[in-house]
């Protein structure tokens, strides 16, 4: 779970993204503002959403200039509503108006992802499923895209591809169908490793659990089929549904009884939250 962000990744990040914004220098900054102007300033919700990504915004001011007085107003994980402001800062002209884009980028998209994050688990608020994210992340930004679905109250599924099995469909071709890619997973794996295995049928659903798969993750079945496929289970191992869910259906799915409801769309498709930074008059 990545419930915290290591400095060292935020670092990282943040000065790659400033390298590619700013490179030699930020001209227009440069040209029209004098080296010695102060400014006081605020970062405002246009909209309503849950907030994510305040320790990366101010990691972005303070690494153009370490001498900005940044206020978070929120925590990560807070919801605010549309005109709210979230941070206010103090310090140099130059430099909060050279991270300005920087901080914003990273703070709209992962309080998106948050924020839908959040309304899918309140739409299956009441059972038993989890709604867990999926490795579709921008590429570089997965530690971050994963924390801020943690924000929003979701879950994270593997991290990469080294922190978990899941044999997909490929794999399946591949090795020759779901028994014998069960089982040499489970030769290879260390005990600690969840096994997990796509499966596509009821009849591949039984065979993942007769090669003992921890895990069996139905992938596009109709609702009729997922419903039966977890009376088959009957709490053998545990039963994931993907593929296509929305806010319209995902409630349905959870109804059925599954544990976990993975949603791609939250890290690749989920809308920025409009957020703004705007200088205090003198």
């Amino acid at each position: 779970m990545v419930s915290e962000l290591p400095e060292r990744v935020v670092r990282d990040i943040v000065a790659r993204a400033l390298a590619e914004d700013v490179g030699p220098g930020d001209l227009t900054t440069l040209a029209t503002i004098d080296a010695d102007a102060q400014c006081q300033a605020s970062v405002e919700a246009r909209a309503g959403g849950v907030i994510a990504g305040i320790p990366v915004a101010r990691h972005a001011f303070l690494a153009v200039d370490s001498q900005i007085a940044f206020d978070a107003l929120v925590h990560d994980g807070d919801g605010v509503s549309a005109g709210r402001d979230v941070a206010q800062l103090a310090g140099s002209t130059r430099a909060v108006l050279t991270a300005e884009r920087t901080a914003l980028n990273f703070l709209q998209r992962l309080s998106g992802i948050a924020t839908l994050t959040r309304a899918y688990v309140e739409a299956v608020t009441g059972t038993s499923a989890r709604i867990v994210d999926t490795r579709k992340t921008a590429p570089g930004l997965r530690l971050l895209d994963k924390y801020a679905v943690r924000m929003g109250g979701g879950s994270n599924h593997r991290v990469g591809l080294f922190d978990g099995i899941l044999i997909k469909d490929n794999h399946l071709r591949a090795a020759g169908g779901v028994s014998e890619a069960v089982r040499r997973a489970r030769a290879a794996a260390h005990h600690l490793v969840r096994v997990e295995v796509e499966v596509q049928t009821l009849d591949e659903v039984e065979e993942a659990i007769e090669a003992r798969a921890d895990a069996v993750l139905l992938d596009n079945m109709e609702l009729t089929d997922v419903r039966e496929a977890v009376g088959l289970v009957a709490g053998r191992c545990e039963v994931e549904v993907s593929g296509g869910v929305t806010l319209d259906t995902v409630r349905e799915l959870a109804e059925c009884g599954v544990d976990y409801i993975s949603v791609g769309a939250l890290t690749h498709s989920a809308p920025a939250l409009d957020l703004a930074l705007e200088i205090a008059d003198d």
